[in-house]
């Protein structure tokens, strides 16, 4: 089909555009959205072809499947936006396209920016307010939430690692709290983590373990498990954390070789307690001065 237009209807659409230029990316995104969905639609057709073995209103003999109409339906691309598609249909019900997903309503690689986003701390309410803007159709907080589920294999592969390959000089161990989300709504989750220093400098998180990080009993599990998973603890020279109860006599008994040490942070905290606030300035650089020294020497000296 040849589509002729005329001048008036040229100069008509030019001087629409100058009035409001952002119509023309308008009409060219949705003229794209429309030849991708025919160009889907086509695919599917072909499809169908090479399922049944004939072209449309081609006859053959024998018991034989059929044509069945086809239905309408949505998928969302990934700058393109949503696009309408004719999925054709067989009258068995056997036919089963591997063009658009089954009961998925955008594109995997746009499952994965959404999970990105949402990763970078991005609720899943703003997430779907930007979807309008960004891909064309709104997607709701539950689809994102359902999007994210596929997170969760990868993260516990990630949590559950091999160690026996790390090996770890010095251990960073404290606990820390997430806003998670549990059921409908948003809670605080104390959360026990590990970060361990390797024999070359490089750090890098060996656990997390949700847990009271005031109890001796959690701590004993997750350096367990951490050992579960082969980690050398003979190999650890020091131990780096703050004075939860139970923590260095717990740690201690499951890593007898390793030294403990307070964190620099707790015990500046626990010095500028003790300090009138006039002069906590002063003492913070004193402290400060003591552990960056040069050597432990001159650590004594500014000591």
């Amino acid at each position: 089909m040849r589509l002729n237009i005329s001048v008036p209807e040229v100069i008509t659409i030019f001087n629409e555009i100058q009035k409001q230029p952002e119509k023309l990316f308008t009409m060219i995104r949705a003229e794209i959205r429309n030849s991708v969905g025919k160009y889907l639609t086509e695919l599917m057709n072909t499809e169908m072809t090479h399922f049944l073995g004939r072209a449309p209103y081609e006859r053959i003999d024998g018991k034989i499947n059929h044509r069945n109409g086809s239905y309408g339906r949505k998928f969302t691309l990934k700058d393109i936006g949503q696009v309408e598609v004719n999925v054709p249909r067989d009258r068995k019900g056997e036919y089963k396209t591997r063009i658009i997903p089954r009961s998925i309503q955008y594109e995997d690689e746009l499952r994965q920016d959404l999970s990105l986003m949402f990763l970078t701390g991005i609720s899943t309410r703003t997430l779907g307010m930007m979807s309008k803007r960004l891909i064309g159709r709104k997607i709701s907080a539950g689809e994102i939430s359902n999007a994210n589920k596929s997170l969760i294999d990868a993260v516990e592969k990630w949590r559950n690692r091999d160690l026996s390959e790390e090996s770890i000089k010095y251990f960073f161990v404290d606990g820390v709290c997430f806003h998670m989300r549990i059921g409908g709504s948003i809670e605080t989750v104390p959360v026990l983590a590990a970060i361990g220093v390797k024999d070359t400098g490089h750090r890098l998180v060996l656990g997390l373990q949700s847990g009271d990080k005031e109890s001796a009993s959690n701590w004993r599990e997750f350096f367990k498990d951490l050992k579960k998973r082969n980690l050398e603890g003979h190999k650890i020279e020091l131990g780096i954390m703050d004075g939860l109860p139970g923590l260095e006599k717990v740690f201690k008994e499951e890593f007898p070789k390793a030294k403990v040490q307070r964190c620099q942070v707790h015990v500046a905290r626990n010095v500028l307690a003790k300090v009138p606030k006039k002069l906590k300035k002063t003492v913070a650089d004193d402290v400060r001065s003591i552990f960056y020294a040069s050597s432990k020497i001159k650590a004594m000296e500014f000591f």
